[in-house]
C-alpha cells in the first residue's frame, strides 16, 4: 500500500482544535482538502503530520506554536486613533476588522485593546501563539 511521501497530492479530512478542545476548523461535513505537498500551502506540522499516512488512515497529531503560526510577534500590534476609524464602527475588544494593505490586498485585524482615544489592533494569524491539535484521515494520494 502506498503512503504519502514529499510532493504528493492528497485528499484529507481534518479537523482542528485548540489546546481547550475548542474546534476552529474542520472538513468534516464538506469536501475533503486537497493539496499538494510542498508548496507552502500548509503549516509545517500539518504537512509532517501527513507524511508516511496510508489511504483510509486516521490519526491525531500535535502541532507546535512553532510549526503552526509561530509566536505572537509584538511587532504586529499597533495604535489606531479612534478618530481614523469609520463613524459606524463602535469597537470591542476581539472584533475582527479588515485593513488594505498599499499594495490594495486585504488583512484581518483583530481589536487587541480599546482605550479612550485610540484602539490597538493585533495583525497577527488568530491562531499565532497557540498549540493545535489536528484529527486526520487521509481520504487518498492521487
Amino acid at each position: 500500500m502506498s503512503k504519502v511521501k514529499a510532493n504528493d497530492l492528497v485528499r484529507v479530512h481534518y479537523t482542528g482544535k485548540l489546546s481547550d478542545g475548542q474546534i476552529f476548523d474542520s472538513s468534516v461535513n464538506r469536501e475533503p482538502l486537497e493539496v499538494q505537498l510542498g508548496e507552502g500551502q500548509l503549516i509545517p506540522g500539518f504537512e509532517k503530520g501527513l507524511l508516511n499516512m496510508a489511504p483510509s488512515e486516521k490519526k491525531t497529531i500535535v502541532i507546535d506554536k512553532k510549526d503552526a503560526y509561530g509566536e505572537k510577534n509584538k511587532e504586529l500590534f499597533q495604535k489606531v486613533p479612534k478618530a481614523d476609524l469609520p463613524e459606524e464602527i463602535e469597537p470591542k475588544v476581539d472584533m475582527a476588522l479588515m485593513a488594505t494593505n498599499p499594495d490594495g490586498t486585504e488583512r484581518q485585524l483583530r481589536v487587541a485593546e480599546v482605550n479612550e482615544d485610540h484602539i490597538v489592533v493585533d495583525a497577527n494569524h488568530p491562531l499565532a501563539g497557540q498549540d493545535l491539535t489536528f484529527e486526520l484521515e487521509l481520504v487518498e494520494i492521487r
